[in-house]
């Protein structure tokens, strides 16, 4: 199966998304609030809020995380990027009033921060085989890590899914945790914390930089 087949259904699919919902949890595929919390609690853990920072929201969506953040009353300004422009517009729009979020449609655009965090980005691989998405994976965390001086952290679905309870779909990537802490600690940092104790189907990494 192309990748590039696979990334049109992959927009296509978030686009019906977001124009059936907008900008709610699950617009961008959340089962709701809570769901969508628990993974943005367990994602900046990566950053240190003791001084002001910046941040790459890879994937923003509508900009939940934006919100989040700001309840948290940390000083920091916000990027939010996704490849899907609607999901770009609605983030726009629904921040409007905020000159510290600001949002970008092109990978290009955007400058190396402090942080990034990528949230369920890697969940959806359709008619991609496991090997081919998880080599596509490994090339988007090495962009991820050249976008941030501080330390990224992403999450995906777990391999280790309860299979009494949960079936593993196929059209859905259930990724490795033990292959991804190997990766980031071979390739990013020595520094790499693996998150799999939050009640979740899912997993997340923690790449932190420079630390002494």
């Amino acid at each position: 199966m192309k990748l590039e087949s696979v990334l049109k259904r992959y927009k296509a699919y978030f686009i019906e998304k977001i124009e059936k919902y907008g900008a709610d949890p699950k617009g961008v595929d959340y089962n709701g609030c809570e769901a969508q919390e628990i993974r943005f609690e367990q994602l900046v853990k990566v950053i240190n809020p003791s001084a002001a920072f910046s941040i790459i929201d890879y994937g923003c969506g509508y900009g939940a995380l934006f919100d989040f953040l700001q309840k948290k009353n940390w000083q920091f300004t916000y990027h939010g990027f996704d490849m899907i422009e609607k999901m770009v517009i609605a983030g726009k729009d629904a921040h409007k009033d905020f000159d510290s979020a600001r949002f970008f449609h092109a990978e290009s655009d955007l400058e190396v921060a402090d942080y990034l965090v990528a949230g369920s980005i890697f969940n959806n691989k359709f008619e991609a085989d496991n090997v081919e998405w998880q080599n596509l994976v490994s090339a988007t965390l090495q962009r991820m890590n050249n976008l941030c001086s501080k330390g990224f952290a992403f999450n995906m679905l777990t391999k280790y899914s309860d299979e009494d309870r949960m079936s593993q779909r196929p059209d859905l990537f259930y990724g490795d945790p033990l292959f991804f802490f190997d990766f980031c600690k071979r390739n990013f940092s020595r520094n790499v914390a693996l998150l799999h104790d939050y009640g979740q189907y899912d997993f997340t990494i923690l790449v932190r930089k420079n630390i002494v």
